[in-house]
């Protein structure tokens, strides 16, 4: 039986604002094999951050059951959320969200002091994944000497220190010019091709067209969700 990163089940959100039901998601199903890499698109509107919302543990499903690493996480506590997020979720964000006085290598380090994490083993794995996403010898800069695709690389090696389940990207070249934004996507694959599931949200077709698969929504709904075939290099 193949084994799942994530599964949703008939899940739908409302927001209820005014007196008003907004029905952001109407009933979305789909399982993520391990070892995937998919692809989210829509149109503003269409429930694709919502949908992040929901995977990364940041929101609860108004109805519906949402499983993670096998583990319904649907009406888990906030402190329960938390340590999903800490320990199977691994983020990275369209605006990098790095710490401004922090270093390269210790803004990779920041998951470790949500987990308790600091022995130097897993420090030296820091250190490891920033020579990975090729900043070894930009550890001691600061975001603001960093160009936008460097950035996006130590969140990248962030994303990865505590081994998550799956990696959640939201919009993670939408600030990056053509070049930077294939570096960034060739790390992804490469990551992906070591076993890794990945899953981007994304308003990028040319990005969607290199991922495994795409889902599109429309309106809250599942509009479409394809194995794309052209996803060499």
């Amino acid at each position: 039986m193949t084994e799942l990163a994530a599964s949703l089940v008939d899940v739908q959100k409302h927001y209820f604002l005014t007196g008003e039901t907004v029905k952001a998601l109407r009933g979305v199903s789909f399982d993520v094999p391990k070892g995937d890499f998919l692809s989210i698109m829509g149109a503003s509107g269409s429930g694709k951050s919502t949908l992040l919302n929901l995977l990364g543990c940041l929101d609860p499903p108004t109805f519906g059951k949402i499983f993670l690493d096998g583990e319904d996480v649907s009406r888990m506590s906030d402190d329960q959320l938390s340590e999903i997020r800490a320990k199977k979720i691994g983020f990275i964000f369209q605006a990098y969200n790095l710490i401004p006085q922090l270093t390269v290598l210790e803004n990779i380090e920041v998951p470790l002091h949500y987990t308790g994490r600091t022995s130097p083993e897993d420090r030296a794995r820091c250190l490891e994944l920033a020579h990975m996403v090729g900043l070894g010898d930009r550890l001691g800069h600061r975001s603001y000497q960093l160009s936008g695709g460097q950035q996006q690389r130590v969140g990248i090696a962030r994303s990865l220190v505590n081994d998550p389940t799956f990696i959640l990207a939201d919009e993670p070249t939408g600030n990056l010019d053509t070049k930077t934004t294939d570096e960034i996507l060739d790390i992804l694959r490469n990551l992906n091709e070591a076993g890794k599931t990945i899953i981007i949200v994304t308003h990028e077709p040319e990005v969607g067209k290199q991922t495994k698969r795409t889902i599109r929504l429309r309106d809250g709904l599942i509009m479409s969700d394809e194995r794309n075939y052209d996803t060499s290099r």
